[in-house]
């Protein structure tokens, strides 16, 4: 039986700290395109499929600042079809260790693969999937990042998740060295739906997608492999490494992962994506809203005036475009009409993206 309310206060301590936690720089996210298999993916951890011989790699991963090169390389695929979103993470590693079986356990206790959704990329309802090598998993969706007061929902489950973990050496032996694991993964689009039928295939479409790496230093104690500690008895902090850098050390600002576009071409084939010029807008208002919350955390109030926090207009795409601040008894609103798409862009005070037709 899970011991829901012990883990929970455990993520919300985690996280905390990292309420305010922001980055000093912007980061641009990455992209990918995903191409449609012929057929389905046998979910066993070898990738023999010719699908994906013929996908590409993703860039091999950075830390989750964007400055380092991690100590060892992490890269993945991505395929899609009708009924799954599939992805292979091959991660080096010389010493392959878990010891986490009980599902929805804190799995980054251990050395682990994450994944981040966030479907329609408004910030809000997005999903976190954390895999070991012993294939346990855990998966959480949440209402809202945790700088926000939000809600997690931990005994929410992928329902049909298929996952599978192969290791390249000895999984637990201390007395080898490994060269590293496998895990290949299929997750179902229907464990995303609004609505019963929703057809919510992102064909021809993007969603907003990251992937993070948590390695920990490790010590052998009677041949048993665990997280190393300090010389104050306290573990050493853990290494991130992401597909698409966060410039802080804090996965949860989605409006910061990275482009995955779903082509209908299939595996093979050469399609092109780019990021929208309303998405370029979006980047620059969750910046002002960032130094928002920093102005918020000095002053304890909102600033009233945009040129208090910012220089007052954004540049994107060679136009120069001049956000609208209005305060209100609840909080503020950040607004500008695109013109790329006329639409009204909007952004609240605890992060809500949403866009209005003109």
């Amino acid at each position: 039986m899970r011991d829901n309310s012990k883990i929970l206060s455990v993520i919300l301590g985690c996280f905390s700290m990292l309420s305010y936690a922001q980055s000093n720089s912007e980061m641009t996210p990455k992209s990918y395109v995903a191409y449609k298999t012929p057929t389905a993916i046998t979910i066993d951890g070898d990738a023999a499929e010719a699908a994906w011989e013929k996908a590409e790699w993703t860039t091999p991963f950075i830390d989750i600042e964007g400055v380092k090169k991690p100590k060892y390389d992490t890269q993945i695929k991505m395929l899609w079809d009708d009924n799954y979103y599939y992805i292979l993470a091959k991660m080096e590693e010389p010493h392959v260790w878990a010891n986490l079986k009980q599902r929805d356990t804190i799995i980054f206790y251990n050395n682990d693969f994450e994944v981040f959704i966030d479907p329609d990329g408004d910030t809000q309802n997005y999903s976190e999937l954390e895999i070991n090598a012993l294939n346990t998993v855990w998966d959480l969706f949440i209402n809202k990042p945790y700088r926000e007061k939000n809600v997690v929902l931990n005994d929410w489950d992928i329902n049909g998740l298929k996952s599978a973990v192969k290791v390249n050496g000895t999984l637990n032996n201390s007395l080898d060295i490994d060269n590293g694991w496998v895990l290949e993964m299929a997750i179902p689009w229907a464990a995303f739906r609004k609505s019963y039928g929703e057809d919510n295939v992102p064909k021809d479409n993007f969603w907003r997608v990251n992937f993070s790496r948590v390695n920990w230093q490790h010590s052998i104690i009677d041949g048993k492999y665990q997280r190393k500690k300090g010389t104050e008895g306290k573990f050493l902090p853990e290494y991130n490494w992401v597909w698409s850098p966060m410039g802080v050390i804090n996965m949860h600002e989605p409006e910061k992962w990275g482009y995955v576009y779903f082509s209908s071409k299939e595996v093979g084939n050469k399609d092109f994506f780019t990021v929208p010029q309303d998405d370029k807008i979006k980047w620059e208002l969750f910046s002002l809203y960032r130094k928002q919350k920093t102005y918020h955390k000095t002053h304890k109030s909102w600033a009233t005036s945009l040129a208090t926090i910012s220089k007052g207009s954004i540049t994107v795409d060679g136009r120069t475009l001049k956000p609208v601040l209005e305060n209100c008894l609840a909080g503020y609103t950040i607004s500008i009409i695109s013109p790329f798409s006329n639409k009204t862009l909007v952004i609240k005070e605890d992060g809500q993206f949403l866009e209005k037709s003109n």
